[in-house]
């Protein structure tokens, strides 16, 4: 019986998976949006089996990032092994828009960014062909459809790779794989056999998303479209498939020359929710006439396929459930929400211990603009994981005595201000846990002109709670969730149910996942207080 890869290999809130190989070890590069530190760098021997090495962006290579509508940031990247030497191109939305970043080693240390300023669009690409000269592509309005006017296309230009410019004029060699196709992006070239193959996400990254590829035997010809396309989507399998939003795909090839694809999906939760946000999921390629033809035999992504038997069976151990804060430093797993510019919290004495500091979890949104003006006020005492399973029990014990307008707790955080607050607070002069349900309301998306949003909280259930101890929990069981405290684990009360569809509606989206994790807050006020937690749990 063949060892199996399971669908999603990277489960979670793990999007638009880049790959590359270096001998016997693969790597795989996630965006991160405005999570801090970013960009999860995967190590993996076997494709089957991942396990998180480092950060290729963090505070100490120079990483700003703000926290806003959970959509912002960095996004996108895509990483290349090249003579010794891995690359990452990405485009951080916080900051001074694309750049790429170096390292030797894959686990870091990775270089401070050099910025491209000679490089527009998003979703720029760097290609090394066989001869080892680069070459860097991406998007833009660069498609003259012969009407008076230019559409969304793909552009390729060499690239000298040791000063960080380009080294020729860009050119035109694609437009879409459907005539008008919304969205091309995402670019990806490779010289294989006779012929240049670009690979492409169009359709927008949410129910139409797919796949789409093209070739040419000239670098800069204009690329011939699959007459197959799209080649990997599930957009025609309707709304309440289980395996939604399908594309963003990269190739790899392995020692036997078999090849693989990893892309993102969502998996759907309750019919009509993405709690977990865009995920990476891998599938068999296999050529046919000089076209890929991924997921042979059915044409869907399978829960499961057989795992490469020319590569090692290599399993990693799962990431911890529990955390007590023994270490004194954090596991990677663990996320801030934009760049940490203060000193908020501090792990002593077997505790983490977060201050009460004037940003909330849900302060008012702002337009999303590429390359805004630079803020380093844009982060919260907010320390997160991964939600990675539809049903997941998140709790903790905390020690907290509120006062004025302060509270803390245990957070639920979806994307465009909806949340679950889980928290000790004061109300009407009264200590209390409650659950605070947090929603938006908006009718453009934060980087169209014109964004505006309203946000509202909304206790849903309270009671009287006196103690600097409690427990909090909050059992996520697809979008039904039972919210209890306690002194212990072993005496619990139910507080009350809620709907999570509230925090997860469709028009969310699904660019980022659900973050569970511990906050404090003075909600506008500055605070010396802290709230401080005995231990974390996550269990799926």
């Amino acid at each position: 019986m063949s060892n199996k890869m399971k669908n999603p290999v990277i489960p979670g809130f793990y999007p638009d998976p880049s790959i590359c190989r270096a001998g016997d070890d693969y790597y795989l590069a996630c965006s991160s949006f405005e999570l801090c530190p970013a960009i999860p760098i995967f190590h993996s021997r076997d494709l089957a089996h991942w396990e998180q090495i480092c950060y290729a962006m963090t505070p100490e290579n120079g990483f700003h990032v703000e926290k806003n509508t959970g959509n912002g940031g960095v996004m996108a990247p895509t990483i290349r092994y090249n003579d010794g030497l891995f690359y990452i191109i990405n485009t951080n939305f916080s900051d001074r828009g694309n750049y790429i970043i170096t390292a030797e080693n894959p686990a870091g240390p990775w270089s401070e960014p050099h910025w491209l300023t000679d490089v527009p669009g998003i979703d720029a690409s760097i290609f090394f062909d066989n001869d080892g000269k680069a070459y860097i592509m991406g998007t833009g309005n660069v498609w003259d459809n012969g009407a008076g006017g230019m559409e969304r296309g793909i552009w390729l230009a060499p690239y000298d790779m040791v000063n960080f410019r380009m080294a020729g004029e860009p050119v035109t060699i694609f437009n879409s794989a459907l005539r008008v196709g919304a969205a091309p992006e995402s670019p990806h070239l490779y010289h294989i056999g006779d012929y240049y193959y670009l690979m492409i996400a169009e359709g927008g990254t949410e129910h139409y998303h797919s796949v789409m590829v093209a070739r040419s035997k000239e670098l800069f010809g204009f690329y011939e479209g699959n007459p197959a396309n799209p080649v990997l989507t599930h957009r025609h399998m309707g709304f309440r498939a289980p395996i939604i939003n399908v594309g963003h795909a990269d190739w790899v090839e392995l020692p036997d020359g078999s090849w693989y694809a990893v892309f993102l999906a969502s998996r759907l939760i309750g019919g009509e929710c993405k709690n977990l946000g865009r995920e990476t999921f891998i599938c068999p390629v296999v050529w046919e006439r000089d076209w890929p033809l991924f997921s042979p035999e059915t044409g869907k992504v399978e829960w499961e396929y057989d795992a490469p038997a020319c590569l090692p069976w290599t399993e990693y151990p799962p990431e911890k459930e529990r955390e007590d804060f023994d270490d004194g430093k954090l596991d990677l797993c663990w996320s801030f929400w934009g760049t940490p510019y203060e000193k908020f919290y501090e792990i002593s004495d077997s505790r983490l211990k977060l201050r009460c500091i004037r940003q909330s979890l849900a302060d008012d949104l702002k337009p999303m603009g590429f390359v805004p003006e630079f803020n380093k006020d844009r982060y919260v005492s907010f320390l997160a994981r991964r939600q990675r399973q539809p049903r997941t029990t998140a709790a903790c014990q905390m020690t907290f005595t509120p006062r004025g307008t302060e509270s803390a707790g245990l957070a639920v955080v979806q994307a465009m201000n909806h949340q679950f607050h889980l928290e000790r607070a004061v109300q009407d002069g009264q200590q209390v846990v409650r659950l605070v349900q947090v929603t938006s309301d908006f009718d453009l998306q934060p980087y169209m002109p014109g964004f505006d949003s309203r946000t509202h909280k909304d206790v849903i259930a309270w009671a009287v709670w006196d103690k600097p101890e409690i427990v909090l929990q909050i059992q996520m069981e697809d979008e039904k969730f039972t919210v209890s405290y306690g002194s212990s684990r072993e005496s619990m009360t139910q507080l009350c149910t809620a709907d999570g569809s509230r925090i997860n509606p469709e028009k969310v989206g699904c660019m980022v996942g659900t973050m569970i994790g511990m906050y404090a807050t003075g909600n506008g006020t500055d605070s010396g207080s802290r709230a401080e937690f005995d231990w974390f749990s996550l269990e799926e």
